[in-house]
């Protein structure tokens, strides 16, 4: 359903004249450079802007670089009039109301809503989902920024309780607390320096299992690696140093671990990880034995092993282990560490993406060319039924049930928004749940998927979305995203952002490039480490597919990426200029040669390599995004995005590459840096920042590429 929206329409010679680009040339920062030589493997490489690694909340002259870097950014984008425009329609078409897919605790169920324009998603339970709602959470009040944010959340088997991670301002740090819901009370539990972590809890509620790191040196917090990782257990109204160590090795301080309690309680299940790649040792922890039993199920790092859940004695997992597509497999835990998986359901051709336990019946969520197929199977494996899908999309949800036929899903697409769907895994009836009111037509725009030979002939997936009715003659304006890496599939979701630009009369394409996991573990492999430039290929072939399709022209095409996508996107620029006007490339990995050193960092040699050996050192130095650029040569127009609290992907990646890009570039078009505060990588931005942030990301777009809105009403 769509409801009028009062804004007003520009027509074309309107809006053309309002992204007018400014008329004086963009006068840089003077950005010092340092006398800084490294010796990688006997090939000296230089390093002039190291001094822009440090943090900006340590280091004086950084903050003052980054302020000065803003004044400009800021300046030009101001300079763009069509902004207003832009902003006012992102607000519009962000105000609906989304639900993300409930889950059943005790008697009620949870899920997360936002009516629009909140800051942050609200947490609500509810006996039925959307009837009578009672708030759980609501951290709109927690800062006046908005910068404050609830991560993840863990409700007690009864859902008396909810564990609750909150993030400030972006960071990957968590700061976990608990609430007692039935008393409306926060408790004075109070947990510190957990990453990367959930909280588990115990069958009776009494704490919860996680995983944290040691408390960082002073000043360290936000750049320095993380090692020596632990489980813990919780004890509700203890204080955290009296948590129980559960399960460490100090022996391997570089392993990861997250824990999870099986259904009926009786299990631990911990995986080790050591990366990004979904390779895993498995252990599991009776406990019901004092102290627990630990059985090795798996001991190498072999395969991906994610727990389903358990019934009994058996433990079900989808895995990749002899399936790189994915299986299904089941272990008696009864036989203790001595026993052999057997396979439920075997690999099949589409990509098993995740899986859950719903009513005693397996629900298997694949990928096939990209986009979502659900099925149904009995616990011996046998097929049952296939979900019916709306089309093309993206699905979330089918949380385990083991006792409960009945489950919640979500569907959304490139032009439709999440709706929520009520399923039942014996009947196979799906219905509508939870549906936004909108304030555009989802009818009124297209998506198709297509595909394209890259450089060494292979198929490669692509989504393409715009308004009907464009036509084909290498003017429209296009915005190409991709990411290409760490087995990350990117399904045809939906996006306010991507509908904004669609909207505005913009074309949108999404390429599924190699080094995700669209079709499994080969796809991801051949864009890792040495194959790397397959994902480059990729992504280039993509653009010239748009032109060769008369979709746009390099004068109209834009690309975009984010993180590792921001690796891709500043590669791609350096090695073909040609083929675009404009390029945004987000809080990137931008210095192939120094990565590993920051952070989280370390994990990424699963798939980038490292330049601490000679040969992958060979192909990271040949592409990295920094010290590829060549003094000079005419780059497009480029607006990179940080943040200075990014501790991921640290800023001084993007802080180093836009001041080398600045001193080379030769041509007359502008590359900027905007640098948020209070950002982090991402996760956790207030609405009202992520507004403001793509206002500014699409006028700069709008302006390079020539993107006009069609004067109808």
């Amino acid at each position: 359903m769509s409801k009028p929206l009062n804004h007003t329409l520009l027509s074309a010679v309107t809006l053309a004249a309002a992204c007018a680009l400014p008329a004086a040339a963009v006068d840089y920062p003077a950005t010092p450079t340092v006398d800084q030589q490294d010796d990688y493997h006997g090939t000296v490489v230089k390093d002039p802007y190291r001094w822009l690694e440090q943090d900006v909340r340590e280091a004086d002259e950084v903050a003052a670089w980054v302020e000065a870097q803003n004044a400009v950014t800021f300046s030009y984008l101001d300079g763009l009039a069509g902004r207003e425009v832009i902003e006012q329609r992102l607000t519009d078409l962000w105000d609906f109301e989304r639900y993300s897919t409930p889950r059943r605790y005790g008697d009620y169920y949870f899920y997360s809503r936002n009516d629009g324009l909140q800051n942050q998603a609200v947490l609500y339970r509810s006996k039925a989902p959307g009837v009578d709602p009672e708030v759980v959470l609501d951290p709109n009040g927690w800062s006046k920024d908005g910068t404050v944010a609830l991560a993840e959340v863990s409700v007690s088997p009864d859902g008396r309780y909810v564990a609750y991670g909150i993030q400030d301002g972006g960071s990957d740090w968590r700061t976990w607390r608990v609430k007692d819901i039935d008393k409306a009370k926060v408790l004075d539990d109070e947990l510190h320096w957990i990453k990367f972590s959930d909280a588990s809890w115990a069958a009776d509620g009494s704490g919860f299992y996680y995983s944290r790191y040691p408390e960082p040196a002073e000043g360290e917090q936000f750049q320095s690696l993380n090692t020596h990782m632990a489980v813990y257990f919780h004890r509700l109204g203890s204080a955290q140093e009296k948590d129980q160590q559960v399960y460490a090795r100090p022996d391997h301080p570089e392993w990861g671990f997250s824990a999870e309690v099986g259904h009926g309680g009786r299990y631990l299940f911990i995986n080790t990880w050591i990366g990004t790649d979904d390779r895993y040792r498995v252990e599991v922890i009776d406990l019901s034995d004092e102290p627990g039993k630990v059985i090795v199920l798996e001991d190498d790092f072999r395969a991906d092993f994610s727990l389903v859940e358990v019934v009994g004695d058996t433990a079900y997992f989808r895995t990749t282990l002899d399936a790189p597509r994915g299986r299904i497999v089941s272990y008696d835990l009864k036989q203790g560490a001595g026993g052999s998986w057997r396979e439920v359901v075997p690999q099949q051709a589409p990509v098993l993406q995740g899986a859950s336990l719903v009513g005693g019946k397996l629900v298997l969520d694949y990928l096939q060319d990209a986009h979502a197929k659900v099925a149904i199977h009995s616990l011996a494996g046998k097929a049952l039924r296939e979900v019916s899908l709306p089309g093309l999309g993206t699905v979330s949800g089918f949380a385990n049930a083991p006792d409960d036929p009945v489950t919640y899903y979500s569907f959304s697409s490139l032009n439709r928004p999440a709706t929520v769907y009520r399923y039942n895994v014996d009947s196979g009836d799906s219905e509508v749940a939870l549906a936004p009111e909108l304030a555009f037509d989802p009818d009124d725009f297209v998506v198709r998927q297509v595909f394209y030979p890259s450089a060494d002939g292979t198929q490669v997936p692509m989504f393409i979305a715009h308004r009907k009715g464009i036509k084909l003659n290498g003017s429209n304006p296009t915005l190409l995203y991709g990411y290409g890496g760490f087995n990350i599939s990117l399904t045809p979701g939906f996006s306010v952002t991507r509908l904004a630009w669609m909207d505005l009369g913009g074309v949108y394409a999404q390429a599924n490039l190699r080094g995700g996991g669209e079709y499994g573990e080969a796809w991801h492999k051949a864009g890792t480490k040495l194959q790397k430039q397959n994902v480059f290929d990729d992504f280039i072939a993509a653009a010239q597919y748009l032109q060769r399709e008369k979709y746009t022209s390099p004068e109209h095409l834009g690309i975009y990426g984010g993180s590792n996508g921001g690796l891709l996107v500043g590669a791609v620029v350096n090695q073909r200029p040609d083929l675009f006007a404009a390029a945004i490339p987000a809080v990137g990995v931008m210095d192939m040669l120094r990565f590993q050193r920051f952070t989280a960092g370390r994990f990424w040699v699963d798939d980038y390599g490292s330049s601490d050996d000679p040969e992958q050192f060979k192909a990271l130095y040949a592409y990295s995004p920094y010290h590829n650029i060549q003094a000079g040569a005419d780059y497009p127009a480029v607006l990179v995005t940080t943040a200075d609290t990014d501790d991921r992907v640290v800023p001084g990646h993007s802080f180093k590459y836009i001041a080398r890009l600045q001193a080379a570039q030769g041509g007359g078009d502008p590359v900027l840096i905007r640098i948020q505060t209070r950002a982090g990588h991402g996760a956790g931005k207030p609405t009202s920042m992520l507004i403001r942030e793509y206002a500014d990301m699409w006028t700069f777009l709008a302006a390079h590429l020539g993107l006009t809105l069609d004067a109808t009403d």
